[in-house]
């Protein structure tokens, strides 16, 4: 993965509190396309870095001084995918870091042919999630206006003795004139019948 000029390189922020395996990781990704814009020795950095240089993804070892990667994986796991970089493989430590929001896990010593790969999959992984929490947003979102609508087609039959189909056209066809969404509208008519009861 080869990218032609730094805006389109992916860019990652490293923690890890050996210097020489944060070295190593560092000119690795650089090798390979990425765009290392923080470094990081230990959790608290980390969390600091993400927060302020957002990037594409991190590479966090576990085990670090201070607020170790776990910990700081929680923090940051909304911000931007995790890959975790650990010398243990023990089940209850991959376990850990899933539940802390990691989106992969690589087992040291780290390869660039395991890591890379790991922080594609991260990548991916997070858009996936952040494309369906905005895909239920979006459902809620459309669910409450359809629901206000229903309201508002309610009290107009009731209060002007509308037919269903009527009222409905007649909240559409404000919403055009008006050039308002017709939540908007049956929030207006909800107001107003409301307010005068």
């Amino acid at each position: 993965m080869n990218y032609e000029d730094d805006s389109t390189r992916r860019k990652v922020v490293v923690a890890e509190d050996e210097a020489l395996i944060r070295m190593d990781i560092v000119e690795a990704l650089n090798d390979s396309g990425y765009d290392v814009v923080g470094q990081a020795a230990n959790g608290d950095e980390a969390v600091e870095l993400t927060r302020d240089l957002k990037p594409d993804v991190v590479v966090m070892d576990v085990k670090m001084p201070g607020k170790d990667g776990i910990t700081a994986a929680t923090e940051i796991a909304d911000i931007a995918p995790v890959v975790m970089l650990t010398a243990f493989s023990q089940r209850n430590l991959v376990e850990k870091a899933a539940d802390a929001g990691a989106m992969a896990y690589v087992v040291k010593p780290f390869v660039p042919e395991k890591l890379l790969p790991a922080l594609e999959v991260a990548i991916s992984r997070f858009d996936q999630i952040n494309a369906l929490k905005d895909e239920v947003t979006d459902m809620k979102a459309r669910f409450e206006a359809r629901k206000r609508v229903d309201r508002a087609k309610g009290l107009l039959m009731e209060n002007m003795g509308l037919t269903e189909s009527e009222a409905f056209r007649w909240i559409q066809k404000t919403s055009m004139d008006r050039r308002l969404t017709m939540q908007e509208v049956a929030d207006a008519v909800i107001a107003q019948v409301e307010g005068d009861r």
